[in-house]
C-alpha cells in the first residue's frame, strides 16, 4: 500500500502584503490583540514585505539590529518602533477605548 506524504513550509506573512491597506489592516489587528511581542513581529513582518534594507537605511538601524528587534523574541524601545513606524510610512493615532 502506497503511503501518501504531505510536504508543510512555513507560511510567511510578509509574502501576503502587497498593499498599504494589507499591511495598515495587519499592523491594526496585532494592536488590538495588545500583544507587543505580537506587534514587533507584525512590524517585522511589513518591514520584509516592504524591503528590510530599505527600512533599515531610512531608520539609520542595521538590518541585523531591525532583524532581532522586529522577531518574536524581540523587545524595541519605543524610539525603535517609532523609527520602524516612519519608515514604513505609517503613522500612530490614538482612538477612545470606551465602546
Amino acid at each position: 500500500m502506497k503511503k501518501n506524504t504531505i510536504t508543510t513550509s512555513l507560511w510567511d506573512a510578509s509574502e501576503h502584503l502587497e498593499t498599504d491597506e494589507d499591511m495598515v489592516m495587519y499592523l491594526e489587528a496585532a494592536f488590538e490583540d495588545g500583544d507587543p511581542a505580537l506587534i514587533s513581529a507584525v512590524l517585522g513582518d511589513i518591514a520584509r514585505a516592504k524591503g528590510m534594507s530599505q527600512i533599515a537605511e531610512k531608520t539609520g538601524l542595521g538590518r541585523t539590529s531591525l532583524y532581532k528587534a522586529l522577531s518574536p523574541e524581540g523587545h524595541p524601545d519605543f524610539a525603535t518602533v517609532l523609527k520602524i513606524i516612519n519608515a514604513l510610512g505609517l503613522k500612530l493615532q490614538a482612538t477612545s477605548a470606551k465602546v
